[in-house]
């Protein structure tokens, strides 16, 4: 009898020492498991860090495109022009209902030009190599006659945001044309560029700046053409031609050069008398840009 209330009094006091030491182990083994573990990454609020914001990834973009800009004027070894000041909210010149507007100049106080280039017979494509590094805005008036072998090299330069306009099927001097002769020239182009570049022309420019009251009527005519386009000066092979006395640029000039080559320009390539009349502007200060957004 005392043999067995022995037994079980060992058997009461072994079950709570099995607990005690299980726990314990089971305490090792956890603390051994948290002690293993990788402590968390901190986050940036814990390292004082912040994660950058819209303006911060603004204002980074802004920089790395400026840098690319700079980059590429170095590389065409011109100054590096400003960038051109925002369009107005309302064109200076004013077009629609019965106005058409002949104009030589815009009406800014702004130190910006207008560049345009005439006609097409240059079809160099380092020209389009250097307009897409520098960005410039520029009008193309074009011929028919003159682009017709290859519409597609303008295909590109349009892409970049610069417009396409019309300068006539066959490049006449319009004194000599009869209005319907007029007409043809002018609204024949209109519907030749329309199909070729997707967009109807706006913009009108006389071959040798020759214009007649016939060849307004036939301006109104054609449906779409709000202004007839001029110049103030005109790019020569290495110098700009000014018509003021003064042989500056004005704020709002209009600047035309044309497409051509080497067998036109004395052996000088197009890309060449195009940085020639960028350092120009720079060097007086200007920059350029985009006619469409002022007329």
């Amino acid at each position: 009898m005392h043999h067995i209330t022995r037994a079980r009094t060992r058997t009461r006091l072994f079950v709570p020492l099995l607990a005690v030491t299980a726990l314990l182990l089971g305490g090792a083994g956890c603390s051994a498991h948290k002690d293993d573990a990788s402590p968390p990454s901190p986050s940036p609020s814990d390292t004082g860090a912040h994660a950058p914001s819209a303006a911060d990834k603004a204002a980074a973009a802004g920089k790395s495109a400026a840098a690319a800009r700079a980059a590429a004027f170095r590389k065409w070894g011109i100054p590096l022009l400003p960038p051109p000041p925002a369009p107005p909210a309302v064109k200076p010149v004013k077009t629609g209902k019965g106005l058409l507007p002949v104009v030589s100049d815009v009406p800014t106080t702004k130190k910006i030009v207008f560049v345009t280039f005439d006609d097409g017979a240059e079809k160099d494509p380092k020209f389009v190599a250097m307009m897409k590094d520098l960005k410039i805005p520029f009008t193309m008036f074009l011929t028919d006659d003159i682009i017709k072998s290859d519409y597609g090299f303008f295909k590109p330069l349009q892409a970049l945001g610069n417009s396409i306009q019309n300068h006539t099927l066959s490049h006449p001097d319009l004194h000599t044309k009869s209005l319907a002769g007029q007409k043809h020239e002018i609204c024949g182009q209109e519907t030749k560029l329309t199909h070729e570049y997707g967009t109807a022309p706006g913009l009108f420019r006389p071959p040798y700046g020759n214009y007649n009251t016939d060849t307004k009527a036939a301006v109104n005519s054609c449906g779409h053409l709000r202004a007839i386009i001029l110049w103030r000066e005109s790019m020569q092979i290495k110098k700009v031609q000014f018509q003021r006395p003064d042989h500056r640029f004005h704020p709002g000039d209009i600047i035309l050069a044309h497409f051509r080559g080497p067998s036109e320009l004395k052996g000088e390539s197009m890309t060449k008398m195009t940085a020639n009349m960028l350092r120009q502007i720079a060097q007086q200060g200007f920059t350029v840009a985009r006619l469409d957004d002022y007329v």
